[in-house]
């Protein structure tokens, strides 16, 4: 599925959820230039299943696919994306003839444009690290710098930055309910014992995987690009039921 393909465009990758994301003002002018499907699908999920021979094999289509687009620049809207063209790319020999960039670095740059808008949410919040982080561990200073902006706290807790855990859906898939529970207690247990009042989001597996779990225990859930909407007065679009009377 392709939009209006400008040069400048955003990634969907394989994810449906940024359909509702990308809305409102921080994606004016850029909102209907998009690819997202399969054919430009950066497949490092197989990372998780020991498969690193299919994105090598897969990655020089993909990128044709994207290049024949007449894209010069690329907004990942998920690190698997950015880290598969920054990252695996470059250690597999492949050249990346656009520019991929992170859409931390997009949503920082735009914020900045916007500024007059944006009222401070003065919030403690804990981040939930996604496993492909590590791939891209050079964006998480946009985070920092994004939560600057929006008054924003990063609680500092255990489980947090270079000793983050994963979501635990491919640790339930590989070795079952018990660990990949007990993965997700200690990660949800660590953000209350910290006092955080939300939970950002950047990867939407993981708001599969956790968000009604950290609304159980108090804390409200919410994507990256939602907490930069509610800062400038603008509707979230992942909302859990249960928090819609609340928010």
């Amino acid at each position: 599925m392709v939009g209006k393909v400008e040069e400048r465009a955003l990634s969907y990758c394989f994810l449906p959820h940024f359909n509702t994301l990308v809305k409102g003002k921080l994606f004016n002018g850029i909102a209907w230039s998009v690819i997202f499907g399969q054919e430009f699908f950066c497949n490092a999920v197989y990372l998780h299943y020991a498969k690193a021979s299919v994105i090598k094999d897969r990655l020089p289509k993909i990128v044709e696919n994207i290049k024949n687009q007449g894209i010069k620049e690329l907004v990942c809207l998920h690190d698997e994306c950015y880290g598969t063209f920054t990252s695996l790319a470059p250690a597999y020999g492949i050249d990346i003839p656009f520019k991929p960039i992170h859409y931390y670095e997009y949503l920082y740059d735009r914020l900045k444009e916007l500024k007059d808008l944006i009222k401070p949410l003065n919030i403690k919040a804990a981040y939930q690290r996604n496993c492909s982080a590590r791939l891209c561990p050079d964006t998480d200073h946009y985070l920092d710098d994004i939560f600057g902006l929006l008054g924003v706290e990063r609680v500092k807790r255990k489980y947090d930055r270079e000793s983050a855990l994963c979501c635990a859906e491919i640790i339930r898939m590989a070795k079952g309910p018990a660990l990949a529970d007990d993965v997700q207690k200690r990660n949800i247990d660590d953000m209350v014992k910290f006092g955080a009042e939300y939970c950002v989001f950047n990867c939407p597996a993981c708001w599969d995987s956790l968000a009604h779990k950290v609304v159980k225990q108090g804390i409200k859930p919410i994507h990256m690009i939602d907490l930069c909407k509610l800062a400038i007065g603008e509707e979230q679009a992942l909302r859990l039921p249960e928090l819609v009377a609340e928010v």
